[in-house]
């Protein structure tokens, strides 16, 4: 009965979470568009919320709604969706974003940890021809929520802002 109370626990906060995420990134008239009008781009991502992973970005303007599914160590995952605001029309344009981040781990013998994590990332993309970019990013996550894999655990979470530095690649199709 946990692992069912878990399951659905996990599926409502990510399905809250891109919602909310996804209302936010929602194109305002008065905004100004960048050369971007709307689209989606694909790629990978090293550091941040995993050590390596997918995302995928939805983006209209200057704003876009990113997800992003990644890893450790091969033995979690992780899940990230966000709201980004894009500054600026140049090849090289800085961002500030929000969301959650959701990962959830279950090392052998133990039972399966979790934790939903606030992430405030800021950053740079760079467009590196028609249909590359590069970035760098900084997440800044608060814990808001965990379950440890050990339930005699009952030491408090961290409250501090922790900074993770990632890096990506991303392609958008034409």
């Amino acid at each position: 009965m946990n692992r069912l109370r878990f399951f659905f626990f996990f599926a409502a906060s990510l399905a809250a979470s891109i919602a909310a995420t996804a209302i936010i990134a929602l194109p305002s008239s008065a905004q100004a568009q960048s050369p971007d009008t709307d689209g989606m781009r694909f790629g990978v991502v090293f550091g941040g919320v995993s050590t390596v992973g997918v995302t995928l970005e939805f983006f209209d303007g200057n704003r876009s709604l990113d997800v992003t599914v990644g890893t450790w160590s091969f033995r979690d995952v992780s899940i990230a969706a966000v709201a980004k605001r894009y500054m600026g029309g140049g090849a090289v344009r800085p961002f500030v974003a929000a969301g959650l981040w959701v990962v959830a781990a279950k090392p052998a013998g133990e039972r399966l940890g979790t934790a939903i994590v606030l992430q405030a990332p800021v950053g740079v993309d760079a467009r590196i021809g028609d249909d590359h970019h590069l970035g760098a990013t900084i997440n800044l996550n608060r814990a808001l929520w965990v379950r440890r894999t050990d339930p005699e655990d009952d030491y408090p979470i961290n409250k501090r802002l922790i900074p993770l530095p990632g890096v990506y690649y991303r392609f958008e199709p034409r």
